[in-house]
């Protein structure tokens, strides 16, 4: 390897796209390819470099088999970034064996990481955790122990559990300081604000207040009986109850729930519930149909008692009932939480991470796009979505994740 390439790559790993393209730009070899590509995506060029990349993948020779891995990891890093989900992972598994193969650790590690991120994204946290606990970083440089820490921190987070998220995010921004790169630093610092930013809005006795995360696992690990309306899932200490598929239901519960200790008027209800300007006892009659299901799926956790104009909920002896509600309401909220993290999407993209149709995500980007709340750029499949979040929110409660208990 010449001293250009060599350089250009010392610059890379030190965040320095510019001193990499100053010394590589005019090649057309397949080191300085594979560099310029990675330079480009440092500076936000995905386009570019996913197609620079690729172009040093197929100049490589035959015998060249490490090389070729790792234009492999990049263009899935690239993807990644680009929220490219649908990306074959099976490309990225035999790039990481051959990288292990022949030795390269780091880079077959990084392969790793990208594949637990990707996972995080869509949800998948067990997958995540498993995939997690075969790396062991303690022989990481800087900036890939930075990036394990940030995935650490992802998952807790995801998980709601803010002390093990504090101390890995402590941990990521000693790396990113020993890595000396801004834009790691800067990924650090944005991950650790979630820590102190409101993340829900608690509404109880008619009084309404914001929360922050660590505020939010204390409420969940009480006694209360929290109707979460953050994922639809109403709880009590480790036990949960998913509404997600049950709308009505859980719209029943939550008129409930803000009114407690008070009753709801029939009306009301039915209002809320069925979306009827005039109630009439057809009405009426299937308010009492869904409060007979709502009394069977909470079980033991809850009762509804009928009163003179309405119902109210009854939680067992000496529990309070309160509501998670998001800090701000949007019909599109957890949209909105994707394209909130500052990276474009595409719609396959935000289909597979909400677990929707794809025709479900387009109607919804439109509506979005309509109110001003989500922008797009590109035509066709190279189409991105991207939105601005809410300031001085954090988005992770709307984020997809599995049950406490589960």
């Amino acid at each position: 390897m010449d001293s250009l390439i060599t350089a250009a790559a010392r610059a890379l790993a030190a965040g320095d796209p510019l001193g990499a393209l100053n010394r590589v730009a005019l090649r057309e070899d397949a080191p300085a390819l594979a560099l310029r590509g990675i330079a480009m995506a440092q500076l936000g060029d995905l386009v570019r470099a996913r197609a620079l990349v690729r172009r040093a993948a197929r100049a490589f020779g035959p015998r060249e088999a490490v090389a070729r891995a790792r234009c492999v990891v990049a263009e899935a890093e690239i993807a990644l970034v680009s929220r490219d989900l649908g990306w074959p992972a099976k490309a990225l598994d035999a790039a990481r064996a051959t990288l292990e193969a022949h030795g390269d650790r780091v880079n077959a590690a990084h392969a790793r990481q990208l594949d637990i991120r990707r996972l995080l994204l869509i949800g998948q946290l067990g997958e995540a955790e498993r995939l997690l606990a075969t790396l062991d970083p303690s022989d990481f440089p800087p900036a890939s122990r930075a990036a394990h820490e940030l995935i650490v921190a992802g998952i807790a987070l995801r998980r709601l559990q803010t002390r093990p998220a504090r101390a890995a995010l402590a941990r990521a921004g000693h790396a990113a300081r020993r890595a000396a790169i801004p834009g790691l630093a800067a990924e650090v610092e944005r991950a650790a604000s979630l820590l102190v930013s409101p993340a829900a809005r608690l509404v109880a006795n008619g009084e309404e207040r914001l929360l922050r995360l660590d505020e939010v696992e204390a409420l969940l690990a009480s006694k209360v009986l929290v109707v979460d309306a953050c994922r639809h899932v109403v709880q009590c200490g480790g036990t949960a109850i998913s509404l997600a598929r049950r709308p009505v239901l859980f719209t029943l519960l939550r008129t409930l729930g803000e009114a407690w200790p008070a009753d709801v008027p029939r009306d009301t209800l039915i209002a809320r519930a069925f979306r009827a300007r005039h109630a009439d006892d057809s009405h009426r009659a299937r308010l009492r149909v869904e409060i007979g299901r709502l009394r069977a799926v909470l079980g033991t956790l809850a009762g509804v008692s009928a009163t003179q104009h309405g119902f109210t909920l009854v939680p067992p002896r000496t529990r309070q009932v309160v509501v998670l509600a998001r800090p701000v309401e949007e019909k599109h909220g957890a949209m909105l939480a994707f394209l909130g993290d500052g990276e474009a999407w595409s719609s396959s993209a935000l289909a597979l991470a909400l677990g929707a149709s794809q025709r479900t995500v387009q109607r919804a980007l439109d509506a979005l796009a309509a109110d001003g709340k989500a922008q797009s750029f590109g035509q066709g499949r190279s189409r991105r979505w991207i939105s601005t979040p809410v300031p001085g929110f954090t988005t992770t409660l709307l984020l997809p994740t599995p049950l406490p208990n589960h």
